[in-house]
């Protein structure tokens, strides 16, 4: 995670820090960031040490990488959903499962009856 920050920003940086700042007191501010950084890092490790406490051992085994979204490409996806085959039960094993097997009326070139009509 660099936040599009390139080398020569980072030089910019440290060269308007120095500037506005000063050089009797920049020491000073480096060491503040460097406890910063090392208060970080240390918070990082124990949290990642107390998520794996509680979480249990089968959690650190995990291979996270198979999670990662950018593995997951969306076209084989679409394939694979496009060419599976969705198999509805036939009335024959409808039979089989105990399910009453519902015949469907063709409704095209029907109208729908409103409320006040009747069927002709």
């Amino acid at each position: 995670m660099t936040f599009g920050l390139t080398f020569e920003k980072l030089i910019l940086i440290g060269f308007l820090a120095a500037m506005l700042i000063g050089p009797a007191r920049l020491p000073v501010y480096a060491a503040g960031l460097r406890r910063v950084v090392d208060r970080a890092t240390v918070f990082a490790r124990s949290a990642e040490g107390r998520l794996r406490e509680e979480l249990g051992p089968e959690f650190t085994d995990s291979d996270w990488r198979q999670l990662d979204p950018r593995r997951f490409d969306p076209r084989r996806i679409v394939r694979e959903a496009l060419i599976a085959e969705t198999e509805a039960p036939s009335a024959a094993e409808g039979r089989d499962r105990g399910v009453a097997a519902v015949p469907v009326e063709p409704t095209a070139g029907r109208r729908a009856v409103g409320q006040g009509e009747t069927r002709a």
